[in-house]
């Protein structure tokens, strides 16, 4: 069986281009009517430092595993909570919840829901890969590498696929690390208006997306 995490033919996401339509143009009235963006930043950053670095990094941990996107808390983390943790503590701090969250995402799926959650992939479409230990590796890379599938259903793939705890931990925290730290470099280059600090979360991410689409061609064809 394939290795690759297969559905429907892909069809034009017509729902959330015109989402993003709607906010360009609401953006776009807003700025004409003269918006004070810095004070609005402002006010978004001091609802976030308020929650507390608990409760954010608490949700950060939980609430992706519901569908909530991870960028959501990577791309404020540094401009909320650098000044009393560091940038480098809360990058570090970050990939410790990320580690967490993979770990849970992993057991409730394969030990608590992996047989209501087989019967939704294959009811929707999506092939479950056969996982051997020849090929455990190569299916951890070309699932995690995979571009579209969002965070939670990769994980959602290789729980149900039985990918050996050790060997998706490993391969899943080292390709998300990249893009939780560029992720978290260019938020706070984008809140602050540092430049230098957006072109290098850019770069970071820019690197990613070249290595794992090179991580994916490379493992693709052994995935089987």
């Amino acid at each position: 069986m394939s290795t690759e995490v297969q559905g429907s033919p892909r069809k034009l996401p017509l729902a959330k281009l015109g989402i993003a339509a709607l906010v360009l143009v609401v953006i776009g009235v807003l700025a004409l009517r003269g918006l004070d963006w810095i004070a609005l930043k402002n006010q978004f950053i001091g609802l976030v430092r308020g929650a507390w670095p608990r409760v954010f990094f608490l949700a950060m941990l939980l609430l992706p595993a519901v569908g909530l996107p991870m960028s959501a808390f990577t791309l404020t983390a540094g401009e909320a909570f650098a000044p009393q943790m560091t940038m480098g503590g809360v990058i570090a701090v970050a990939l410790v919840v990320v580690a967490i969250n993979l770990a849970l995402s992993y057991w409730v799926v394969r030990y608590m829901f992996r047989p209501l959650l087989m019967k939704l992939l294959k009811r929707y479409g999506y092939q479950v890969p056969q996982v051997t230990p020849q090929n455990a590796l190569n299916v951890a890379l070309v699932v995690r590498c995979t571009p579209g599938p969002p965070y939670p259903l990769q994980n959602i793939v290789l729980g149900v696929a039985e990918v050996p705890f050790r060997l998706y931990m490993i391969v899943s925290w080292l390709v998300l690390l990249p893009w939780v730290v560029g992720a978290i470099v260019l938020g706070q280059g984008l809140f602050s208006g540092n430049f230098a600090a957006v072109l290098t979360g850019v770069s970071v991410l820019v690197a990613a997306t070249i290595a794992v689409q090179w991580l994916r061609k490379k493992y693709f064809a052994r995935a089987g």
